[in-house]
């Protein structure tokens, strides 16, 4: 029941965050330089015809004023309409999220799966050459800037090898997308029974979301290795090992248990960045995601789909951390809301 009313509150909290993160989005669009509606409009468009615009975007009046219209359009459901793609924002976020999400979760599963054993071990066996390896490979991920890593496996795989297809985004030319039912299509192809949809899918997934892991491997596997080691340092791990308790039990009951809490954080943390800031992927891929459509809103001062890729991001943001403080608590009962 405590959980219950934590995880209410926590979402009744959420609107006066978006509400923030929006009007600090609002100000901002308003203060950068930048004319959408001489770009809408084009270069031979009457000065009659560029106030017309302007006018009919509000955009002469007043910040506070387009803000409280904009509120309004907000609680009807309302996101605008691009001034880049002509649409409703709306529309725009909804057909574009589900290439994101794809891609971000795949990269995050990757990153999961490798970084969390490489951290344990390189714990378990400190100073060895798999610790030695493994911090490596962590500096590198860090260091290393992302766009390098994409261009870097593209050159290798597509250009070089030609074992894997080049930055054509989700499917190649010509091949038409599986019905729509979650907007992933590796799961849209699998459950339609498209099969060569299917490894089209996944032979254009496999570059961006290695690029993806990599990094999001890195801060993953040096958080892991670092809470390994202070759990494995600890008094109860002591006292476990002398009470003769075999090592495995020690190793993922007692340690591993304690020392994930903080890594379910950072994996929280780096997912959510990554939704809102694979920008660099999706551009070297042409992945037709959310990173590419606020690159080109941003490029062309389209103020309407900043401001709705900034409320979407943010309630991602905010609801990923409420499932991760609500697993947190179904692991360590000690937490208290």
């Amino acid at each position: 029941m405590r959980l219950l009313r934590y995880v209410i509150r926590r979402l009744l909290l959420l609107v006066p965050v978006l509400l923030g993160a929006l009007f600090i989005a609002f100000v901002l669009t308003r203060i950068v330089p930048g004319d959408p509606i001489g770009r809408v409009a084009g270069p031979y468009a009457s000065q009659e015809t560029r106030d017309a615009l302007r006018h009919e975007a509000r955009l002469d009046r007043p910040v506070y004023v387009q803000y409280a219209y904009y509120l309004d359009d907000l609680a009807h459901g309302n996101f605008g309409d691009s001034f880049y793609t002509g649409q409703s924002v709306k529309s725009d976020l909804k057909s574009r999220f589900p290439a994101t999400l794809e891609l971000v979760l795949y990269g995050m599963l990757l990153a999961i799966v490798l970084a969390i054993p490489l951290g344990m071990i390189s714990a378990l066996k400190r100073g060895a050459p798999v610790d030695h390896v493994s911090r490596v490979l962590s500096v590198l991920g860090v260091s290393v800037p992302i766009f390098w890593i994409g261009l870097v496996l593209l050159t290798i795989f597509y250009n070089k090898l030609n074992w894997l297809p080049g930055p054509t985004g989700r499917l190649p030319i010509g091949m038409e997308e599986p019905p729509t039912i979650t907007g992933l299509y590796t799961i849209d192809a699998a459950l339609h029974g498209q099969w060569d949809v299917w490894w089209a899918a996944v032979e254009a997934l496999i570059l961006p979301v290695v690029t993806i892991g990599i990094v999001a491997m890195a801060p993953i596997a040096r958080m892991t290795r670092s809470t390994m080691i202070d759990a494995l340092d600890s008094d109860y791990v002591r006292t476990a090992r002398s009470l003769g308790i075999p090592n495995r039990v020690i190793v993922l009951h007692h340690a591993f248990k304690n020392a994930i809490l903080p890594v379910l954080t950072l994996i929280a943390a780096v997912f959510g960045f990554l939704i809102g800031g694979e920008v660099l992927v999706e551009i070297i891929f042409s992945w037709n995601g959310l990173g590419l459509y606020s690159y080109n809103a941003i490029l062309n001062s389209d103020f309407p789909a900043v401001q709705g890729f900034i409320l979407l991001v943010t309630a991602i943001y905010i609801l990923i951390y409420l499932a991760v403080d609500v697993l947190t608590a179904v692991i360590d009962p000690r937490v208290e809301f």
